[in-house]
């Protein structure tokens, strides 16, 4: 993975966590922005209902004498109503005579009840159906066979010249009960307009977050892509300046210690030091070259087909001298079939060859370090298995770093620079593969590269 392909990614994480801080923030708050305007509503059409029930309650009560057949003064006192059993035929709203302030006095019915709960009389425009008997609930919302809904408010009724009765702390009527509706048309009509307006607007506020995120994200990773380019500028530029210097410093040293003996007498012996510390310092100036392009240049377009089956078998034919100096036993397990992956051969030939020279840096003599090939879901798995020190747990999501040494002392005196498993990391990105480790304290470690097959 290059740079722009790290940044392009980060800036994507940053810009889908604001994105999806704001989709939060914004649907919480439409969320409770509903939920004020549906209670906000709901509860003013309550105080309506209740404000005409009030005003019918104090101007029908005293009209409501108890000794009288209730059928005839209803007739009289309401000649709107339609007496329960009889033929209705619709008239103007006994609402509409009664109270004042009433937008739409249509969208209201009435019903009275004796003291039994028996359907006295009733507004012509009242739903249907509706129960023939009181329901003495205070509040109710009902349906229609038309899947209209309506509210309804129950109050108590007591004639003129009787005294209301209570037992329990509950009023019992003395004449009957009034039921008060209202349709819920247009309340339902208003929510479900607020509906969708957030139905709409929502998603286009989301759109318009997520593609002020994805300019935002932009900004903010500006200044860091500019310094981090700089930095890789400054390595590339700092490398290619010491690198001649380097050579022609080792050519000189290397001159000087091919002359004869006779002249080497007046020779320092620092020179040696010198020689293998500049070697150093020039394998340090090519490993920073070599990662600098694999994270500025990295080009599957120039990949090749490569035989992993030959380049493991050339990588421990040439590390087995270094293997058996150290007295470390160097195994090989290939397949039978040649497996062959797209990518640049003497990278490949890198990588693994970090990973072999690792494992028998870090094993003890005595021990023993297995390379193995084996292909499985059209995935190539090289494992580099050592019976080495071992990486402890804390220490294994940092040993891929530039410059990190699990052991810094013993490290550098083998004149490891900290790059290698590094650059090993930076290939295998670069060919799409991946690299991982699994590893404990004292029972060595197991490195394994996975890279996708092709036919040949």
């Amino acid at each position: 993975m290059n740079s722009q392909q790290l940044f392009r990614r980060s800036r994507t994480r940053l810009a889908l966590w604001y994105a999806g801080v704001m989709a939060m923030i914004l649907s919480l708050s439409g969320l409770g922005i509903y939920r004020a305007l549906i209670q906000s509503n709901w509860a003013a059409l309550e105080r309506e209902i209740e404000s005409i029930a009030g005003t019918l309650h104090d101007s029908l009560e005293p009209m409501l004498p108890p000794s009288v057949d209730p059928t005839v003064v209803l007739q009289q006192i309401f000649p709107d109503l339609c007496v329960a059993g009889q033929v209705c035929a619709p008239q103007s709203t006994v609402i509409q005579r009664h109270t004042i302030g009433i937008s739409d006095r249509s969208s209201y019915y009435i019903r009275l009840f004796n003291h039994h709960g028996d359907l006295l009389a009733f507004s012509p425009n009242q739903p249907l159906p509706l129960p023939q008997t009181v329901n003495p609930t205070l509040w109710q919302t009902l349906q229609s066979d038309s899947g209209t809904r309506y509210r309804q408010f129950t109050t108590i009724l007591h004639s003129a010249d009787a005294h209301p009765t209570s037992t329990n702390g509950h009023d019992h009527p003395s004449w009957g009960y009034m039921q008060i509706g209202r349709t819920l048309a247009p309340f339902d009509a208003e929510v479900e307009r607020i509906q969708w307006v957030l139905a709409i607007g929502l998603p286009l506020a989301l759109a318009l977050v997520g593609a002020s995120s994805w300019w935002l994200s932009g900004l903010a990773m500006q200044p860091i892509y500019r310094s981090y380019q700089r930095q890789q500028q400054f390595t590339a530029d700092a490398a290619h300046e010491l690198r001649s210097p380097l050579a022609s410093l080792l050519a000189t040293v290397e001159a000087i210690l091919r002359l004869p003996p006779a002249q080497q007498q007046n020779v320092p012996p620092m020179l040696q030091t010198v020689e293998r510390q500049g070697r150093r310092l020039s394998h340090l100036v090519t490993d920073l070259l070599l990662l600098t392009s694999l994270e500025q240049n990295a080009s599957p377009q120039s990949f090749k087909p490569c035989c992993l089956n030959d380049l493991i078998a050339d990588l421990t034919e040439e590390l087995s001298e270094l293997a058996s100096a150290s007295d470390i036993h160097l195994v090989r397990h290939l397949l039978n079939n040649e497996i062959y992956v797209l990518g640049h051969e003497s990278q490949l030939y890198r990588l693994v060859s970090n990973l072999i020279a690792n494992a028998i840096q870090y094993t003890s003599p005595g021990g023993s370090v297995l390379v193995s090939l084996d292909a499985r879901d059209r995935m190539a798995i090289i494992a580099v298995k050592d019976t080495g020190i071992g990486i402890s747990l804390t220490e294994q999501s940092r040993i891929f770093e530039r410059f990190y040494r699990v052991d810094g002392d013993r490290s550098r005196k083998t004149g490891g620079t900290g790059l290698g498993l590094a650059i090993a990391k930076a290939i295998a990105k670069s060919h799409g593969g991946q690299l991982t480790v699994a590893s404990q304290l004292g029972e060595g470690s197991v490195f394994t590269l996975r890279l996708a097959t092709i036919s040949h």
